[in-house]
């Protein structure tokens, strides 16, 4: 199977965006860029809820956000049922997230990390594979959590935190 990446960011990491579009089309793995296209001010849900979908939907495999701290993309991202968006700044957790959390978005910070870095941490995700077992029950928990909350937006439902009372 090919890899597919989508791609976003804001204008906060347009720089580092086009950094790892750039390493991407090197390494002869297929990507789609969908926006920003220039470092002129956005907001960063717009560009991270277009990633989202299109990992959450299949089109894309995984996907890459990037703003300036690397939160506010991952926030966004995670809001979308299926996703598992992680912030990396090192290349141990980009290799946790994805075998440990099966995470399908990497969220970087152009403001935290430099562009040599930051295509280690890619380059460490991108090769690394869902570990499986325990870590699958795990996952599995997080989709029943999502499962919890769609379609109930009238509706908060808090699990109790007192076990055996």
């Amino acid at each position: 199977m090919k890899l597919r990446v989508a791609l976003g960011s804001d204008h906060g990491g347009f720089h580092l965006k086009m950094a790892i579009k750039d390493y991407l089309n090197r390494q002869g793995i297929a990507n789609h860029d969908f926006g920003t296209y220039n470092a002129e001010s956005v907001d960063y849900p717009d560009y991270a809820h277009k990633v989202a979908a299109a990992v959450a939907s299949g089109e894309y495999d995984r996907g890459i956000l990037c703003c300036g701290t690397g939160i506010g993309v991952c926030i966004a991202a995670n809001k979308v049922p299926g996703i598992r968006a992680a912030l990396c700044h090192d290349t141990f957790s980009a290799r946790a997230a994805r075998e440990h959390n099966d995470a399908n978005i990497l969220t970087l910070g152009e403001r935290v990390i430099g562009p040599g870095l930051a295509l280690e941490i890619v380059d460490t995700w991108l090769k690394a594979e869902f570990s499986g077992g325990r870590h699958a029950r795990r996952v599995q928990k997080i989709s029943a959590i999502e499962d919890q909350y769609r379609g109930r937006e009238d509706r908060v439902v808090v699990p109790c935190c007192h076990d055996g009372e």
